[in-house]
């Protein structure tokens, strides 16, 4: 099982639509060899330098957290069913408006598809917010996704990073 990393007032909390196998087995977020989300929070300059999976509790010491819409591993997010996500969602509301971050970051847009349902999702700020928390959609940062180059997804990430640093939200 994949526990949440989370704290009291984070700026972000990652929100990754399932653990993979290897995560969850493992205990650590983004383990999966091809994952690509600790090379892109670096590059991206969320943090000053690459986590490695097994030390993915230090995020904290950033100010952001992680935590995945649906609790079940798969080896593929298309494996989940609408009613898991279905399922998951008062958790998952619990959850945030616990913790209250200030951003949550849903990494792909199938985990806010299902939660919000909106069929039609735009990457990046969301308008409205989800338990008191503004909205954002990044890609997937998973080796499955052979839609984003890394290149793409720093850029992506670095936009939220910006726009965090720059005080715009």
């Amino acid at each position: 099982m994949l526990k949440d990393i989370m704290a009291k007032d984070l700026t972000v909390v990652f929100c990754g639509i399932n653990p993979g196998l290897k995560s969850a087995a493992e205990g650590h977020h983004f383990s999966g060899r091809s994952n690509r989300f600790w090379k892109v929070m670096h590059q991206a300059g969320f943090t000053p330098y690459q986590i490695g999976a097994e030390n993915d509790t230090r995020i904290l010491d950033f100010g952001y957290g992680l935590t995945t819409a649906v609790a079940r591993a798969t080896s593929r997010a298309d494996e989940l069913s609408k009613e898991e996500f279905d399922n998951s969602l008062e958790l998952f509301k619990t959850k945030i408006t616990r913790f209250q971050p200030k951003y949550i970051v849903f990494l792909g847009k199938a985990a806010y598809q299902a939660f919000s349902k909106k069929k039609q999702i735009k990457w990046g700020y969301q308008a409205e917010e989800f338990c008191g928390s503004g909205v954002w959609v990044l890609p997937n940062t998973s080796g499955l996704n052979r839609g984003f180059t890394l290149d793409a997804l720093v850029e992506s990430y670095r936009e939220l990073y910006d726009e965090i640093q720059n005080g715009k939200l």
